[in-house]
């Protein structure tokens, strides 16, 4: 991860310091743990985002909520159709502040729940000790009762991506959302079906049928003839010849062999190597294996 968010430091020109948790810390403690780097002295608020969520993240907008209402914190909430799956965002639909929090409701109290995407003053670290603590439980709710919450609709998609299904979901709302307002992003030609996201230094066959909803990365080798659907192929995979691959993620530098067939949230961990003719029915693959034989049913492979 470190390496990772080294090369986005060099892609973008911008500065990216890393604060480390020893143990965890929920969803507060690290803010407490990171304070010498979020204050700077100017008052100034700060984003806190939760890293397992996809959204269009609006953030100019957030900052001129954020002033517009003069509280302490500001979350982005975003509309669901079973709310008693979750937590509960009740506020008013006027101003935007938010009266409390309800987990899971057995009866309809509102379809708005905690997108994850945060701005907040200083001043709230002033609340939140140096130990595991919950944010949502522990700190919005105190700062609801003192009335200097709100809460703002997120606009567009959301989806929380930390299980591999909930991911794919995720890719398949992103890429809608790239079609609406960056289509010339997506790979067009005869081999394509519907949202296609391709990286310039990816190599793709003759023959290939490709879509929908698939995400190709850096540096992949796609051979001749190869069948991909609702799928995310990672930095350096090569996927050889007439392989099926759908509803999966194939991780970094794997290889899936001649005429393998890959399908039903499959999830291949980094460098696992998948030989030819082999067929995975929602295999976990844990990194650095080669796998000869057939996953016939959904198993984790240590």
């Amino acid at each position: 991860m470190l390496g990772f968010l080294k090369e986005f430091e060099i892609k973008l020109g911008i500065k990216i310091v890393c604060s480390r948790e020893y143990e965890p810390m929920g969803t507060a403690g690290p803010l407490a743990l990171a304070r010498d780097k979020l204050v700077d002295g100017s008052g100034s608020p700060f984003f806190v985002l939760n890293s397992d969520v996809i959204s269009e993240y609006p953030l100019n907008k957030m900052i001129e909520f954020h002033k517009s209402h003069g509280g302490e914190a500001s979350i982005m909430v975003t509309k669901v159709d079973e709310p008693s799956k979750y937590g509960v965002v009740v506020m008013d639909e006027e101003s935007g502040q938010v009266q409390r929090f309800v987990e899971k409701p057995q009866v309809f109290v509102g379809n708005k729940i905690n997108a994850g995407i945060y701005l907040l003053n200083p001043e709230v670290l002033d609340r939140i000790e140096l130990r595991p603590t919950s944010i949502e439980k522990e700190v919005f709710p105190k700062i609801a009762h003192e009335k200097r919450l709100f809460a703002m609709v997120l606009p567009g998609f959301w989806m929380d991506v930390g299980q591999p299904k909930d991911y794919i979901t995720g890719l398949r709302l992103y890429l809608d959302s790239l079609r609406k307002n960056s289509p010339q992003k997506l790979m067009t030609g005869a081999n394509v079906v519907g949202n296609v996201l391709v990286d310039d230094s990816a190599q793709i066959g003759d023959g290939c049928l490709i879509g929908p909803d698939v995400c190709i990365g850096p540096n992949c080798v796609i051979e001749a003839g190869v069948r991909l659907s609702r799928c995310t192929i990672m930095r350096g995979v090569r996927v050889k010849k007439h392989a099926c691959i759908s509803g999966s993620i194939i991780g970094w530098h794997s290889t899936v062999g001649q005429w393998a067939r890959v399908e039903n949230m499959t999830v291949l961990g980094e460098d696992v190597h998948l030989c030819d003719e082999v067929y995975s029915n929602g295999g976990v693959v844990l990194p650095h294996k080669e796998i000869k034989s057939s996953i016939l049913k959904p198993e984790i492979v240590m």
